[in-house]
């Protein structure tokens, strides 16, 4: 391990994640499960085991996509990508604007209601990859809310930083941010 990486340990593995500045006097370390498809599968069963009952996971079109094919798929539970643009087949498509750490621009995510529609009175499983301020998750949670969907719980596999002091979000491990 040197100066510009961190040594994770999470759901039984160890993972050396580089580190990338996001300012001038903050540096973050990027967990990635993009091809990490050991990462995914552990990360999904150990979210699974801390999660209460759901019907329906949900996520935002980000790097949480596979952790939430993999949830789907160890759970039976179908999950629902909320979209960064508009596409042509979606029905009516409500949108909600976030602002998140990484991204470092405002930008929108949308539901059509051919999927929105199914989580009316659900019970609804928020999944993101990092929770760090919270901004992804809360336009997340306003997606849902548009829809009616009861939320039951909003799931990382990582509390980036001081999200890993919030009572109401599920995670693995703390991820600690580096400053300069």
């Amino acid at each position: 391990m040197n100066n510009n990486t961190y040594k994770l340990k999470i759901a039984g593995l160890e993972r050396e994640l580089q580190k990338f500045a996001v300012s001038d006097k903050m540096d973050i370390a990027a967990f990635i499960l993009f091809g990490d498809v050991e990462l995914t599968e552990k990360c999904a069963a150990e979210l699974i085991k801390k999660c209460p009952e759901f019907d329906y996971i949900v996520t935002p079109e980000a790097k949480s996509i596979p952790l939430a094919y993999e949830m789907s798929r160890q759970s039976g539970k179908k999950y629902i990508v909320i979209r960064k643009g508009v596409k042509v087949y979606m029905d009516n498509p409500v949108a909600v604007a976030v602002n998140s750490l990484t991204t470092q621009r405002e930008q929108y995510l949308y539901l059509g209601h051919e999927d929105g529609d199914l989580l009316s009175g659900k019970r609804v499983l928020i999944v993101d990859d990092v929770i760090s301020t919270g901004e992804s998750l809360a336009s997340a949670v306003k997606v849902v809310h548009a829809f009616n969907g009861n939320i039951v719980a909003c799931a990382a596999p990582l509390a980036e930083g001081d999200a890993a002091k919030r009572k109401d979000i599920v995670f693995l491990e703390k991820l600690p941010l580096f400053f300069k």
